[in-house]
């Protein structure tokens, strides 16, 4: 996948997306959700070892798992949420071409897995990733809930912490080990609060989608 002509600049946040050809099923299990998430931990940091695919087949990636403090990072994740045919990510740039050197070495490596493990060949993602610059902490705070709010928008699920694959559940406390994000940098969370925020959305959203989906029709 090609780096993009347009410069992101260093320091600002953006809504990264990006979605499969003709919305394909990239996840399709656990395991690849996880392979996806364990990807994006990984090439968010500046210096990596080798290969990200050399990396977790190695006999001791557990033990030797590398922490996000110890090394720079060219982005910092704000928030995410992995959805069957497409991914939201919100991403603070922490050094210049840090947003797509990310984002080309994670498309890249996630579709080499999935081509090898579905028997397939050919490109999986749709042209260049799109992004939209954050300018506001306001416009930030109503993203990340729309990012949240994603697969109960698209009813796989009726509320957001029963997505595995999203932040939320960093954002509310109800994540141990899982801990891609670096939102603390970024504002305050009030949990209680934030769980009103989300949860006062979500009918308001559906209805979004499905006027959506009729203008679509």
């Amino acid at each position: 996948m090609p780096y993009r002509k347009v410069s992101l600049a260093s320091g600002e946040i953006y809504h990264v997306f990006t979605k499969s050809i003709a919305e394909f099923k990239v996840f399709n299990s656990e395991k690849d959700y996880a392979r996806m998430m364990k990807t994006i931990d990984f090439y968010r940091r500046l210096d990596t070892p080798c290969r990200f695919s050399e990396y977790i087949e190695s006999a001791n990636y557990e033990k030797a798992r590398l922490n996000p403090q110890d090394s720079e990072r060219i982005v910092d994740i704000v928030a995410y949420c992995l959805m069957p045919s497409h991914l939201h990510l919100v991403v603070k740039q922490l050094s210049d071409g840090g947003i797509s050197r990310f984002i080309n070495l994670v498309l890249k490596s996630y579709s080499k897995y999935f081509n090898l493990s579905h028997n397939r060949k050919g490109p999986l993602w749709e042209g260049r990733f799109k992004n939209v610059l954050v300018e506001t902490d306001e416009q930030l705070l109503h993203l990340t809930r729309y990012v949240h709010l994603n697969p109960v928008t698209a009813f796989l699920i009726s509320q957001p912490e029963d997505w595995k694959y999203s932040s939320y559940t960093e954002y509310v406390g109800l994540s141990e080990n899982k801990k891609l994000c670096n939102c603390s940098s970024v504002f305050d969370i009030d949990i209680p609060s934030y769980k009103q925020f989300v949860n006062n959305r979500i009918g308001y959203q559906r209805e979004l989608a499905k006027i959506k989906m009729l203008v679509l029709e």
